[in-house]
């Protein structure tokens, strides 16, 4: 049974409105002032207030504005009753909130219909801020699935940290590092374009294929090597054609450093460069990068390999678009080159956290990025 509050200074119209209502089966109150109406509002939190304009201690007008700012009432349903029917009235009703009018003296068989009508409403909204809040529910769980999915740390001959934090929405970043075998390390981060579930299932799907160790080529029937970064994308390319996959592509660094030659070969697929710190040359970052359209955009795309050697205790940086490209605080749109300019600067162990925490500082929403924020620091022993 909806609640409706009554707002009127006029005690016979406040009769009248409330006994056509009760009579309907709704759960009337009322109230003879804006301040007292206002008070009941946060009390009852009714489905529907109906509130005169005029009236002495605090207008209607002003009882909508109070009533829209309080997060419980926002959705409640407001019809102003005036004698008002000026196009600049109801404009400025509307900016105050109102959602209905209702006009002086009260027609019954109108006021009953506008009443429904606005239940009606009211009650869709409830629905569909249940459905939001359940759709965020499902999308916050999936995001701790991937994020239990994805490594954490690495010690060893190579040490590798990492931070992952998904945007206001489900994004589709993913990474993973690990020995394939005693001598080959595997590191990867991807990037699917778009968010939502289907963005995290493409990118959880490609995790799962690589950690198998059983990517077939559908060419040559035959397992891929994973140390061979461009022959792990051609494969990858021909398994996830965005055709399959509702139009979400992927972006992919993927590389293979040798313990034994301290070498890293890296190819690359639309994704943004990996970045080398050496210590000879700690002001001069190699951007690591191979041509290559992201995955999944064209079934004949090329992949190459390129290498480098690694200096011990190099630094190597991956990460997604999302950790440069950001809104400042200033409403500046932070781009590549102001990332590479940060890392020039950051000294000592922290370097990670150093990144994660100026991104906090200068982003206009702090650590709600408005894309997925993903960052792997890998340091050879």
């Amino acid at each position: 049974m909806a609640q409706i509050l009554i707002i009127d200074d006029d005690p016979t119209t406040r009769l009248i409105l409330a006994k056509a209502l009760s009579s309907e089966g709704y759960k009337v109150e009322v109230a003879s002032n804006g301040k007292i109406g206002l008070d009941k509002a946060q009390e009852l939190n009714p489905s529907l207030i109906i509130c005169d304009w005029m009236m002495p201690l605090m207008d209607g007008l002003e009882v909508c504005r109070n009533v829209k700012s309080i997060s419980s009432l926002a959705n409640t349903y407001f019809i102003l009753l005036t004698s008002r029917d000026g196009v600049e009235d109801i404009v400025k009703g509307l900016e105050n909130g109102a959602d209905d009018f209702l006009p002086k003296p009260i027609r019954k068989d109108e006021f009953k219909a506008r009443v429904r009508a606005g239940l009606r409403l009211h009650q869709a909204n409830k629905d569909l801020e249940f459905q939001k809040l359940r759709l965020e529910a499902d999308q916050a769980q999936a995001a701790e699935y991937v994020r239990s999915l994805l490594p954490k740390t690495l010690n060893g001959k190579v040490n590798i940290n990492s931070y992952f934090q998904p945007s206001t929405q489900l994004g589709g970043d993913s990474f993973d590092f690990y020995w394939v075998d005693q001598d080959h390390l595997v590191i990867y981060l991807l990037d699917v374009s778009g968010h939502g579930v289907g963005a995290a299932l493409l990118s959880v799907s490609v995790i799962n294929l690589l950690r198998t160790k059983g990517l077939q080529s559908k060419n040559v029937n035959e397992i891929v090597d994973l140390t061979d970064p461009s022959q792990v994308l051609k494969t990858l390319n021909e398994y996830f054609q965005m055709s399959k996959y509702n139009d979400l592509y992927f972006t992919i660094w993927y590389g293979v450093y040798n313990k034994n030659t301290q070498k890293l070969t890296y190819s690359s697929a639309g994704h943004p460069p990996a970045i080398l710190i050496s210590p000879s040359r700690p002001d001069q970052p190699r951007c690591l990068k191979t041509s290559g359209l992201p995955i999944g955009i064209i079934p004949e795309a090329i992949y190459q390999n390129a290498s480098c050697s690694v200096e011990p205790q190099s630094e190597l940086y991956i990460f997604s678009d999302g950790v440069y490209e950001m809104t400042q605080k200033d409403n500046k749109v932070r781009t590549f080159d102001d990332f590479l300019e940060l890392l020039k600067t950051l000294t000592g162990d922290l370097k990670l956290d150093q990144i994660v925490s100026h991104a906090i500082a200068i982003a206009k929403y702090g650590d709600q990025f408005e894309d997925d924020f993903s960052l792997l620091q890998a340091v050879f022993d």
